[in-house]
């Protein structure tokens, strides 16, 4: 069932969420075309870049909004959640073309930013600033590992699926242990959120941390081989074309 909106507070699928996610839906063809249209052409860098510098100019106003005295709030405005470095590592990746920090946006976009947009720990309504920091961000993460990884074809290695195991686990220690000094919960790693959310189905604190972390690494595994696979019969037949 279709929720409206309650006055002045976000609802879960309600007309205001599943506007949000049409807008991601269609916005995720128009990637893919772009990028099949511009791969290995005079255009892909200024293309690339331009979506860099895109997405700086919607998410750093909205994260410098965020500790303006009317929006501060020490548990939520704080850059750091995992989806506040996605767009730093989107952005790296849209200009450089690194395999790494393309890889880290593609897993951690179409698992983790997807999760939190599915079941939002969010209260604002638009036009709200952080309904809309909240949503330009996510949807913007997931566009652009979309665009990257079947759009451009900079496809995941075993190599970088391991290394984004790795600064996904040192961020998770380094946001731990400040949360337990600072009383918050930056990733939901100290308790889970108040909403109902996927966590409610890993038992209880600490048991769910594990086992998201589990599944979490069993899920990215599945997501890069496929990848794999193709680059390694793209090399093959390269081999046989040239021999």
């Amino acid at each position: 069932m279709v929720r409206l909106a309650a006055e002045g507070r976000f609802e879960t699928f309600g007309s205001q969420h599943l506007a949000a996610l049409g807008v991601l839906a269609i916005g995720l063809f128009a990637v893919v075309w772009i990028g099949w249209r511009v791969r290995d052409t005079p255009a892909e860098t200024r293309v690339s870049r331009t979506l860099a510098v895109g997405i700086c100019a919607v998410t750093i106003p909205l994260q410098v909004m965020q500790f303006l005295p009317a929006e501060w709030n020490p548990r939520t405005s704080l850059p750091f959640q995992l989806c506040d470095l996605a767009w730093v590592f989107a952005v790296h990746a849209l200009w450089t073309r690194s395999r790494l920090t393309t890889t880290v946006t593609y897993l951690w976009g179409i698992t983790l930013t997807t999760q939190g947009m599915l079941t939002p720990d969010l209260a604002a309504v638009w036009p709200e600033p952080r309904f809309l920091m909240f949503w330009a961000m996510h949807i913007l993460i997931v566009w652009a590992a979309v665009y990257l990884v079947v759009g451009l074809g900079i496809w995941p290695t075993w190599a970088t699926y391991r290394r984004t195991v790795a600064i996904t686990l040192v961020w998770a220690v380094l946001a731990f242990t400040y949360n337990a000094f600072a009383g918050v919960n930056y990733g939901y790693l100290n308790a889970k959120p108040h909403r109902a959310s996927l966590l409610d189905l890993l038992g209880p604190w600490p048991l769910y941390v594990v086992l998201e972390i589990a599944i979490v690494a069993a899920v990215w595994a599945l997501l890069t081989w496929p990848w794999t696979r193709r680059e390694a019969t793209a090399g093959v037949a390269a081999t046989r074309s040239s021999a």
